[in-house]
């Protein structure tokens, strides 16, 4: 199957996973909301936050195994996937051993980090906590197993694996959550769904992929485990700093401000995620065929395919950007639930700059996972990472909220300003000024639309129901659509993707 088609199947079973996630997750944080309280709504989110940071171990050792396995399954060398597997494995059990200590070390400050906890015990704080960390640990006694189908560019397994999940998991914490309204048994049963899942999947792919249970493996050559261990020295800095800059926000909020106010951010940022994961479906769906690509084609053909998807996401991005600026708050203030959950627009906008931006970081990180690329701004994210918490902090005690998102928006772009240079001069050997010319030119269209549209917010939204909610958002969609289109449909990218479609249609696919 060709790369475009597997990229396809990809993105195909991406969206209805992410459709499906999206409205479970809606259904059970509404349940969540009407059953228990902010605070625990909180505390959910930030455990998920410190997990995430605790997740630091592995360090990039699963994205410098993934692009190690694009060559030997490009070339079905068998024996050398064996090789790789074996190798990661390995790796991975000792990345749970290790969150499993520091997991524990870190159990005593929990107290220290959740400001305004209310009724909650530390007892209860504790015991809520290692669930947690029993749920991240256990995933890295499987995790392996995905790399060679991802490798294959059969990332829709996994997509299928996760949206089956997320179904059970989110029914049966509805029911518990109806029937006993208490939080521990409602993290209880989502252990025990993705326990379940765990063993369901190792023995799926055993079946699946037989001769990784050969006890015969050769062990890689000392060359080969040299490009690992460095790529994975390259990729740790770049782990690290994501961490201190993504991660760390709702634990700064919790630390400075209330675990309370850590739910009414959730429930936004909840939405721009899920957004985000829409999108970042057809960019993460053609990781794998990058990988291939950039071991077959020309630099030319590979910076043709990478404008496209770069214009792509600009495109896509933007639309999402716009259309939570002007929506966001009066669908959870006007329509899901109550002016008390609102967000100031202010710190709205911070996110969803950083949001955009992001966007425009994702072809560039993806293009370089496939590439191998990693070592040449290793030390950016650290360096991002410590920007983000020296302002978010000290932003915090001056402006609250919105000196949180200051850091992380300016860390963010920082990325955007440095990483093309990097890409341009090393992958593609191209003149990086049009990159920026092009941003100039879709930041300028995003930012026309916006102001097109404010008056119309204002006329439509005057009384907020679902019927001018919709109407809005349909506005929205023809407008900013059409605006692109207008300016862009020209354009060789646009053409590309114009004749891509068609295509697929001559085809029937």
């Amino acid at each position: 199957m060709s790369r475009v088609n597997q990229a396809a199947k990809n993105i195909f079973f991406g969206y209805i996973s992410n459709f499906i996630i999206l409205i479970m997750g809606f259904l059970q944080k509404t349940v969540f909301i009407m059953v228990l309280d902010r605070t625990l709504l909180g505390v959910n989110g930030l455990y998920t936050d410190i997990l995430s940071v605790l997740s630091l171990a592995e360090l990039g050792i699963g994205s410098a195994l993934n692009y190690s396995l694009y060559k030997p399954v490009a070339e079905q060398d068998q024996e050398k996937i064996k090789s790789y597997m074996q190798l990661y494995k390995k790796a991975y059990l000792s990345i749970a051993a290790v969150i499993t200590v520091i997991g524990l070390a870190v159990t005593p400050f929990l107290p220290f980090i959740i400001k305004e906890r209310g009724e909650i015990t530390v007892k209860d704080l504790t015991i809520y906590y290692l669930i947690f960390l029993f749920n991240t640990v256990s995933t890295y006694f499987v995790a392996y197993k995905y790399s060679l189908a991802n490798a294959q560019q059969r990332n829709y397994i996994q997509t299928n694996i996760t949206t089956i999940t997320k179904i059970v998991t989110v029914l049966a914490q509805i029911v518990i959550l109806l029937l006993t309204r208490n939080f521990l048994l409602f993290l209880l049963t989502q252990a025990a769904v993705e326990l379940l899942q765990k063993i369901l999947v190792g023995i799926y792919f055993n079946k699946l992929y037989p001769f990784l249970r050969d006890k015969d493996v050769r062990k890689l050559e000392k060359e080969e485990t040299d490009v690992v261990v460095t790529k994975t020295k390259a990729l740790m800095f770049h782990k690290i700093g994501d961490v201190a800059r993504l991660s760390t926000d709702n634990i700064i909020i919790s630390g400075f401000l209330s675990v309370d106010l850590v739910g009414v951010v959730g429930n936004y940022t909840y939405l721009i995620t899920y957004a985000a994961n829409f999108i970042s479906v057809i960019f993460n769906s053609v990781i794998s065929g990058f990988g291939n690509l950039v071991a077959t084609e020309s630099k030319e053909k590979q910076y043709t395919v990478f404008k496209v998807y770069r214009f792509f996401a600009c495109w896509l991005y933007g639309f999402a950007a716009v259309g939570f600026w002007l929506l966001l708050t009066p669908f959870v203030t006007g329509i899901w639930l109550n002016e008390s959950w609102g967000l100031g627009q202010t710190v709205l906008t911070l996110i969803l700059i950083d949001f955009y931006f992001k966007g425009g970081r994702i072809v560039l990180i993806n293009f370089k996972i496939a590439a191998g690329s990693f070592e040449r701004d290793k030390y950016l994210t650290l360096i991002q990472g410590g920007i983000n918490l020296v302002l978010s902090v000290a932003g915090v005690r001056y402006i609250g909220l919105a000196g949180i998102y200051v850091g992380t928006v300016v860390s963010g772009i920082l990325a955007n300003l440095i990483q093309p240079f990097i890409i341009y001069h090393d992958c593609f050997s191209q003149n990086v000024w049009t990159y920026f010319a092009d941003s100039f030119k879709y930041i300028g269209t995003i930012l026309g639309v916006v102001l097109v549209m404010l008056p119309v917010r204002h006329f439509l939204l005057a009384e907020v129901n679902l019927l001018t909610f919709i109407l809005m958002a349909l506005v929205v969609t023809v407008v900013y659509n059409l605006v692109f289109l207008l300016i862009f449909g020209r354009t060789q990218e646009f053409g590309y993707l114009r004749t891509l479609l068609t295509r697929r249609r001559k085809k029937g696919v």
